[in-house]
């Protein structure tokens, strides 16, 4: 059974200040999981976990992950501004993007990122970009076919537009070693959401046999190896969890069999986790508005696929849970579903949950992940606001709601701009 990380009074107390829906996120939770994280892997003296921004956007998030020593992994322009303003410059931050726009390399270069190439032509790319090469580039692989694990194939990274084959990463490092690199980093991703302890075991396996054999034949010093992300975490209640410190020791064995009799017995690794870092920590709190009867039973919820598109684009499940109705039975059938103009705008399908009532408050699972982060305008909709609960029980807004100024500061350079803006003054 998933239990909620706050109680339906802390709710109410939250929503009597700031008005659903909303995204929460537990501090305490995000803080422990970070040191787990960092417990697992404290075996290489270089660790460091590059938290995916695009997971989590925020701030003040990027704060705490940053004092508990975290780095950013960012993949835009505006990710890399959010990084350099908690003070994330150097090598705190890494670039892996893809299709990169040229003023994007030269920022990162300016805030001196490190820099992840996804293609080999992006080689010439960052030269003409930035104009010379920095000490340290790493390159990103893909193996293609498929990638099993013990329990089958868990993805297809020969149809993933992400990465080189063996013969460009080869090629490219041969290239940055006579432009000047002296120190080359490998990253792949191949799998997302993956609940197994054998996902990154087996990843680290086929990339350190490739740094070994990429080692010997261009003689080139591989500073890190970079594991991307992809270690999941259970959306349903009977998913089984990851265990990241069995992770982490079976990242270790691999690295004692192929790295050290290698002699690279000093390469760092790197993680790019966003999902397994902050995913269980989050929650959408929104409230049931109407309530329809027709072929189906439907909950109406003042939140919709703007706040959390996952189920709408992915089918994805997320647990919900009727708050201050936890030990009730789950008597009725229900599509919980918000406003929009789109028959996907559903958070659930035919799910069995206790009698809701109008003005209920339902928790919805796991979006401290690719929730808030993936959110839209579609129909006009607004972004919710963003709350944090501190250990102590106190909260704090970090990010305001989204107003109609706001939808509107767009269309600043339209004559109708005015008229529209005193028209939402006037509204609110």
């Amino acid at each position: 059974m998933k239990k909620p990380f706050t109680t339906k009074e802390k709710l109410e107390e939250i929503i009597r200040e700031i008005p659903t829906p909303f995204h929460i996120y537990d501090e305490a939770g995000i803080r422990k999981n970070a040191r787990l994280v960092r417990q697992a892997f404290s075996w290489n003296k270089g660790f460091r976990e590059y938290f995916a921004v695009k997971a989590l956007p925020n701030p003040v998030i990027l704060d705490i992950l940053k004092e508990e020593g975290c780095g950013c992994d960012c993949s835009s322009l505006t990710e890399l501004m959010m990084a350099r303003a908690i003070g994330n410059d150097g090598h705190l931050t890494m670039f892996s993007s893809n299709d990169t726009p040229d003023e994007e390399y030269v920022y990162a270069d300016k805030m001196g990122a490190i820099i992840n190439l996804d293609d080999f032509t992006m080689v010439d790319c960052f030269e003409r970009a930035v104009g010379h090469f920095p000490k340290i580039m790493c390159c990103r692989f893909n193996p293609g076919g498929v990638f099993k694990v013990s329990n089958g194939i868990m993805d297809n990274p020969g149809d993933s537009k992400y990465g080189m084959t063996e013969e460009q990463l080869t090629e490219a490092f041969r290239i940055l070693k006579s432009k000047g690199v002296e120190e080359f980093g490998i990253h792949s991703f191949l799998v997302s959401n993956a609940v197994t302890n054998d996902y990154y075991p087996m990843l680290a396996k086929l990339l350190f046999e490739l740094a070994v054999r990429v080692s010997k034949k261009v003689g080139v010093h591989i500073k890190f190896i970079n594991l991307s992300g992809g270690v999941g975490i259970p959306y349903r209640p009977e998913d089984p969890a990851n265990d990241i410190l069995a992770i982490g020791e079976g990242v270790r064995k691999v690295y004692e069999e192929i790295l050290v009799p290698a002699g690279m017995g000093d390469v760092e690794i790197y993680t790019e986790m966003g999902r397994f870092m902050t995913g269980p920590y989050g929650a959408l709190i929104t409230t049931a508005i109407h309530e329809k009867n027709i072929m189906k039973h439907y909950i109406g919820v003042d939140a919709c696929a703007v706040n959390l598109m996952r189920p709408a684009m992915y089918g994805a499940y997320h647990h919900i849970t009727v708050m201050g109705k936890e030990n009730e039975p789950c008597t009725e059938t229900y599509d919980v579903t918000g406003s929009l103009c789109e028959n996907n705008d559903k958070f659930a399908i035919d799910r069995k949950l206790p009698k809701i009532d109008m003005g209920d408050i339902l928790y919805i699972h796991d979006t401290g992940a690719h929730g808030f982060a993936m959110g839209y305008n579609y129909n006009g909709k607004l972004k919710s606001a963003e709350v944090l609960l501190h250990p102590d029980g106190t909260f704090d807004k970090i990010r305001r709601a989204e107003t109609p100024e706001d939808y509107f500061a767009t269309f600043s350079e339209l004559p109708i701009y005015r008229t529209l803006i005193d028209e939402a003054k006037e509204e609110k």
